[in-house]
């Protein structure tokens, strides 16, 4: 969908090599400025998030590397960086010198406080940046800390992929105007973005600022079970029609505190009882008990358990080639899945790149 779109990323880490992943699964011409001497893949065979790219190893301090990037960021699209405020300013690289050669060059800052603001120069981290905007607020049981949840929250839903919407959307307007822009893509912004249908609900009356007092985290049917094994299941039967079903594979159809769904004063009691209920058998037990039911309930896989999932396999989500396992590319155009790309080692395209820099 992206063939035709250059887009230069200068290395960096987390949110923005995810962002530059992306555009190069989606077809976009990813090239990536490592850093020369150093060595960054995971494993000898490269990164998973260098997969699809190209990579030119430059040393920006070198006067004649440094002529070599401001000349791929005049042939390109978009560029991303994840520096703190400023750093690019300092390298010669700020959006006013990368203008001045591609006016119309969409100049994608990644960061977690943003360009400006009180703490815009302080260090932080994905748990700081969630625990600042709010988003962090719901990740516990009443009366617990905030659980540390997986970077899914901050670093890839508030930065990465708020980064690429900003990046697209600032390619539509370039190719219509003429004119680039800088994407200021802060994870405190992105992640406090995302809380907006909470927010939505709370209009409703149903979400409290209270832990464990709203419909989504507060009901023994919206949570996670142990089993007998030591494997968790999944439970979020929110319309009464699925709760019905789910109450009926449990033999609870006819019992009276059940049947009062929405009486939050019942809800602690109800958690309890459904405790015991789960931890009566392992989790394949109720995995093959609501396999194919509208109850709302499934088992919580591991990325590698997964992968072998019937419905995981199908749709042939985790893939290991190489034997590195990773995710497919997402999302799907036409029905059709997109395969995994190879990834780039670092300095594997320089002589290649600077070629194409040499071709009139």
């Amino acid at each position: 969908m992206l063939n035709g779109i250059r887009v230069i990323e200068i290395e960096g880490l987390g949110p923005g090599p995810f962002a530059a992943m992306l555009l190069a699964d989606l077809g976009a011409d990813v090239i990536t400025i490592h850093r020369k001497g150093k060595s960054g893949q995971v494993t000898a065979d490269g990164s998973v998030l260098d997969r699809g790219k190209r990579s030119i190893a430059l040393d920006l301090k070198d006067p004649d590397d440094m002529a070599t990037a401001k000349k791929l960021i005049a042939s390109a699209d978009a560029l991303i960086e994840g520096f703190r405020p400023g750093v690019m300013e300092r390298l010669g690289l700020g959006p006013k010198e990368c203008h001045a050669d591609n006016p119309a060059l969409v100049y994608g800052r990644m960061t977690g406080w943003g360009q400006t603001g009180p703490r815009a120069e302080d260090a932080g981290h994905d748990l700081n940046y969630i625990a600042t905007s709010g988003a962090l607020w719901y990740a516990s049981e009443p009366g617990s800390p905030p659980i540390t949840p997986a970077t899914l929250v901050g670093d890839i839903g508030g930065g990465a992929l708020y980064l690429v919407v900003g990046l697209l959307s600032g390619i539509l307007s370039a190719k219509a105007t003429g004119k680039g822009t800088v994407v200021d893509a802060a994870i405190v912004d992105g992640s406090a973005h995302m809380m907006t249908l909470l927010m939505a609900i709370r209009q409703t009356g149903m979400l409290s600022m209270n832990r464990g007092q709203s419909l989504l985290d507060g009901p023994h049917w919206s949570r996670t079970y142990v089993c007998s094994d030591g494997g968790y299941v999944s439970v979020q039967c929110l319309e009464p029609q699925f709760y019905a079903i789910f109450l009926e594979k449990l033999g609870l159809s006819a019992d009276p505190e059940f049947l009062r769904q929405r009486d939050a004063a019942l809800w602690t009691k109800l958690t309890a009882r459904l405790e015991d209920i789960f931890l009566a058998e392992p989790r394949s037990h109720w995995a093959d008990m609501f396999d194919g039911t509208d109850a709302c309930v499934a088992p919580v896989l591991s990325p590698v358990e997964a992968s072998h999932a019937p419905h995981i396999q199908a749709r042939n989500v985790w893939q290991s080639p190489g034997g590195v396992l990773q995710a497919a590319p997402a999302p799907r155009f036409g029905g059709k899945a997109t395969p995994v790309a190879k990834p780039c080692l670092r300095g594997e395209h320089t002589d290649e790149i600077l070629a194409e820099l040499k071709t009139p």
